[in-house]
């Protein structure tokens, strides 16, 4: 089979041998792979938790036909559409734990719209309402809303009954697309004033939940916006890994920080993950409610363009391959 590799100098495209689901795995023919940040580190030779290093298959997530399963497998059969987030997307074949596979609505759903949905759905519902505990009449902001990730983000807010969702964007034309996704106030990070924008559409409480991809460049600010007793929920670190921390201001708030990644989960745990995300979320995912925009679509052949189309930064929602 063909996949995209990481080799001594980047990505490469290699034939290898398909790979043979284990008792509690499912082997996929991938139809299509969604692209994720961790993609680019991987990509780059950088580990992602256990994954990385040369000979790595790249991808997280991705959509197929079923075309063998293990001994283990309850509920899934050969030829069945699935969408599955694990490990080596990027390949015309790949395996994947049962437990984070889940059927392709019967909605006329491409396997290209079903690739980009997994990781998505599954980061921001144990975000937004795991971690972040939301309730119905509360606020939230997305940092870094203009991702695939972040407008799963302002989706679901506003379906679990978020009384004003506001999204952050640094692009003016992605920030200004951020209502079509649910957002009632698109920011921009950048701007110093921005709490304070937070603060009036708030009435002056702040906000209840922070879903904060970008960390180090807002993290006090982000204290600034929030509302007293509120919630910070650490996603990613797109304004850096390290940076100033507002100890005080954090006290005084009261406000609950949360750090979450899936790069130290147990199977079990991200089993579970998926399995309270289906019971709440699939529903609407059937209905046609939580969807992505495709920003481009590329072929396997071209994923070293597809991984440096995302590194520009230049996309609205999801990047997929097409295989």
């Amino acid at each position: 089979m063909k996949a995209a590799v990481v080799g001594e100098k980047g990505l490469e495209i290699r034939d290898l041998p398909r790979p043979q689901p284990k008792p509690n795995e499912v082997l996929v023919r991938v139809r299509a792979a969604g692209l994720n940040r961790a993609d680019l580190a991987v990509a780059s030779g950088r580990r992602h938790g256990a994954l990385g290093g040369p000979g790595t298959i790249v991808g997280l997530e991705w959509a197929g036909e079923v075309a063998e399963v293990g001994a283990e497998v309850k509920g899934i059969k050969p030829g069945e559409r699935v969408m599955c987030s694990g490990n080596g997307g990027y390949a015309e074949y790949a395996t994947g734990d049962w437990g984070r596979i889940s059927p392709i609505p019967a909605n006329n759903m491409t396997f290209a719209q079903a690739a980009s949905l997994p990781v998505a759905l599954q980061t921001m519902h144990d975000a937004i309402v795991t971690n972040g505990r939301l309730r119905a009449g509360e606020s939230v902001l997305i940092q870094g809303a203009s991702s695939g990730v972040g407008l799963m983000g302002l989706q679901i807010a506003k379906l679990k009954g978020a009384r004003l969702v506001i999204g952050s964007s640094t692009n003016p034309g992605r920030r200004a697309r951020l209502k079509e996704f649910g957002a009632d106030l698109a920011i921009d990070s950048r701007d110093p004033a921005w709490p304070e924008a937070v603060a009036e559409a708030s009435q002056g409480k702040g906000v209840d939940l922070i879903i904060d991809q970008i960390s180090a460049s807002v993290a006090n600010q982000n204290m600034k916006a929030a509302a007293i007793l509120g919630r910070i929920v650490n996603v990613g670190r797109l304004g850096g890994m390290k940076g100033e921390f507002d100890f005080d201001l954090h006290a005084l708030k009261r406000i609950d920080y949360i750090g979450v990644t899936f790069r130290t989960r147990s199977l079990e745990e991200v089993r579970e993950i998926v399995g309270r995300m289906r019971a709440d979320l699939w529903g609407a995912v059937e209905a046609g409610k939580l969807a992505l925009p495709i920003d481009r679509t590329f072929s396997l052949d071209d994923a070293a363009a597809a991984l440096a189309h995302m590194r520009a930064n230049a996309h609205f929602g999801k990047i997929v391959l097409q295989m």
